[in-house]
């Protein structure tokens, strides 16, 4: 287990993150603005997901917001700026301007491959998401107030989503004449299936965190999700961190690959595990219990 550490977040601190016995606590900071996104929440959140993917340390992450909601989406002052016909993602125009690209290209960053999708540049809020869903440990959202918009797609993008019984989600974008642009349109329908996706998109209704479990779009009801969220977490990082990691990635796989390669990779998960220093360490553990 590690000591207690921080993540280091940039002067801004849009986003805090503090490591304890192996569980990152990641928190949006703009309470304010009820953590709506900006151009520097953004740059964060990627930032934060990077460093913890390198941190051989960290076993388990909670992603949550400060004060009384989760995300409540893009900031207001980004779709003034769309309505004014003003840059609103001011990193994109800096880059254009450095590489001299055409306003429809997207150029690379450096580091695109690391996001498990290699050869396909990803846009900004796509890495946002899916930088958590990147990391080999599991991610869990503690989600009260609000989660709409991007704050819902940034939602989608952990394993494990316990929400407050009166939340707030939604798929707002159409409400605001977009379309979901943040891995949105790929994994809702995977959650709660192609019908609901669409009746979630096109109505842009809002769904209380009890509907949310009954549509698959939440995993399970928590009258204070952070708390329960932080405590699954510690439960998870007292865990053989070897088998959780290889758990992780075949149920992602089951999603993307097909069942011939799916079985092969569990048997040598299996092999890898078995025997090794931390799997008989928790069976030692365990046995303790039944005596």
């Amino acid at each position: 287990m590690n000591n207690p550490g921080e993540c280091t977040p940039t002067p801004a601190a849009h986003v805090l993150c503090d490591v304890v016995d192996g569980v990152a606590d990641v928190r949006l900071n703009r309470p304010e603005r009820l953590n709506a996104l900006d151009d520097g929440m953004f740059a964060e959140l990627i930032a934060t997901g990077e460093r913890l993917r390198d941190d051989p340390g960290v076993r388990a992450v909670v992603l949550s917001g400060t004060g009384r909601s989760f995300c409540a989406g893009l900031d207001v002052s980004a779709f003034q700026a769309q309505a004014d016909g003003r840059p609103w993602r001011p990193h994109e125009v800096a880059r254009r301007e450095e590489s001299q690209q055409p306003a429809d290209d997207d150029a690379p960053d450096t580091g695109d491959g690391d996001f498990g999708v290699p050869g396909l540049v990803l846009g900004r809020g796509q890495k946002a998401v899916w930088v958590w869903q990147v990391l080999d440990v599991p991610v869990i959202a503690a989600i009260q107030g609000h989660a709409l918009g991007g704050g819902l797609q940034l939602a989608l993008g952990a394993d494990i989503r316990l929400v407050a019984p009166d939340a707030r989600l939604g798929v707002l974008e159409l409400e605001w004449g977009l379309t979901q642009d943040m891995t949105g349109t790929q994994v809702l329908p995977r959650l709660v299936g192609l019908d609901v996706a669409k009746d979630l998109t096109f109505s842009a209704r809002r769904v209380t965190g009890e509907e949310a479990v009954r549509l698959g779009l939440a995993t399970r009801v928590c009258d204070a999700p952070r708390d329960e969220a932080l405590a699954l977490a510690a439960s998870i990082a007292a865990r053989n961190p070897d088998a959780v990691r290889d758990a992780k990635r075949l149920l992602n796989h089951s999603l993307e690959g097909g069942m011939r390669e799916g079985f092969r990779a569990e048997r040598s998960a299996m092999e890898r595990n078995v025997g090794s220093d931390n799997q008989r360490h928790a069976v030692r553990e365990k046995l303790k219990g039944r005596s």
